[in-house]
């Protein structure tokens, strides 16, 4: 007990949690309103649904405990910054002793129309950064979503791609971010709830 008690940072192990909803960013006020941090965005939308806050620091993160129905769920927003991502998701699966399909991980995808949502239960990496930091420690086998961060106009080119995410959204770009990342946290819950292939046949239109 008292091993568990230094390794977990008080004074008994973390709760049993059954699901582990890990949304991807960059720490700091800096990016907070950035297109790279919409993982970030999601999270504390969920966690507020949840009535958690993010209370816990542990794992190279800043973690939201609570209960979404009867589900236990860690809601967790990693502070390594975006390409060590991976190193903060294994601390995280080893605190609450989960398996790789226990975790969803939300991020932008810069390959994604902005508006656009989409959910897999696994993949690869595809050009993100965080994720390949992460496929690159647990494999591709775990859920995840992805919310788009790109030209509404698909046939549009991003001049310079990391000033692209680096950016907070345009006035103009604002309303239909807003609008996917509340669909995206409905997602979340379904997904959480119901299963993922009912998320997929639901909001991967």
């Amino acid at each position: 007990m008292a091993r568990l008690a230094k390794l977990f940072g008080r004074g008994a192990a973390p709760p049993r949690v059954d699901r582990i909803v890990v949304g991807l960013g960059n720490p700091g006020e800096g990016y907070a309103a950035t297109r790279h941090n919409v993982g970030f965005q999601i999270a504390s939308r969920l966690a507020r649904r949840a009535r958690a806050e993010f209370a816990v620091k542990a794992a190279d993160s800043r973690i939201a405990e609570g209960t979404l129905g009867d589900l236990k769920i860690a809601i967790a927003r990693p502070q390594t910054f975006m390409n060590d991502s991976g190193r903060a998701v294994r601390k995280l699966l080893d605190r609450y002793r989960a398996e790789p399909a226990a975790l969803l991980v939300v991020y932008d995808d810069v390959d994604l129309p902005l508006g656009k949502i989409r959910i897999r239960e696994r993949g690869s990496a595809g050009t993100h950064n965080g994720m390949r930091s992460i496929v690159g420690v647990l494999g591709e086998g775990f859920p995840r979503l992805r919310i788009g961060v790109g030209p509404s106009d698909p046939s549009a080119e991003i001049g310079d791609l990391v000033e692209h995410v680096l950016e907070p959204f345009t006035a103009d770009e604002r309303a239909a971010a807003e609008s996917a990342i509340a669909r995206a946290t409905e997602a979340i819950e379904v997904a959480l709830r119901d299963g993922i292939a009912r998320a997929m046949d639901k909001f991967n239109g």
